[in-house]
């Protein structure tokens, strides 16, 4: 009956032991480390699969958005995955990163697609205006915005991919 309380057990705002440690450094952090590399991958792979559908390279794919694999998707769901392969997909954090990626999803595939379709139709009627219009001079709107719903699947798959294997090495 006379039990002394800890200073973890006393101080409600504090977490308990039972939750998960932080990690000891930022290359420590599975989820963090995983989602970087994932995003690093898609952009990489996006020279070679501008290559393969184009036959040029252009090297401007490693920064851009857009094109095949999706990077936003590959981050958001290397997040979730690592998130939940270390917490536990019952915890709140999985949920969040899990809801974060279908949204960054849904738009990456829904309006950001269909900006860059509009981008490319203004662009068209624009450079079909006679010189001495005034908006003839504008500059083109960027048209690779979006993703094909494939683009968006084969960047979750990698995303999922590399936090699988990422789950041992951090």
């Amino acid at each position: 009956m006379n039990e002394v309380l800890t200073a973890a057990e006393a101080s409600p705002s504090r977490p308990s032991s039972s939750s998960s440690p932080a990690p000891a450094t930022i290359a420590g952090n599975l989820p963090l480390v995983s989602a970087v590399l994932a995003f690093s991958a898609a952009q990489f792979l996006k020279l070679f699969t501008t290559w393969f559908k184009e036959k040029r390279w252009d090297s401007r794919r490693l920064l851009g958005s857009g094109g095949m694999p999706s990077s936003h998707s590959a981050t958001v769901t290397a997040l979730a995955v690592a998130i939940g392969l270390q917490e536990g997909i019952g915890c709140s954090s999985f949920a969040l990163a899990t809801i974060l990626a279908a949204i960054v999803m849904y738009d990456a595939s829904g309006i950001r697609l269909h900006a860059g379709r509009q981008a490319e139709l203004l662009n068209q009627i624009v450079c079909e205006l006679p010189r001495e219009h005034p908006l003839s001079t504008i500059r083109p709107l960027r048209e690779l915005l979006g993703h094909t719903p494939l683009q968006v699947c084969a960047g979750a798959v990698l995303g999922a991919v590399v936090s699988y294997l990422m789950r041992n090495s951090v």
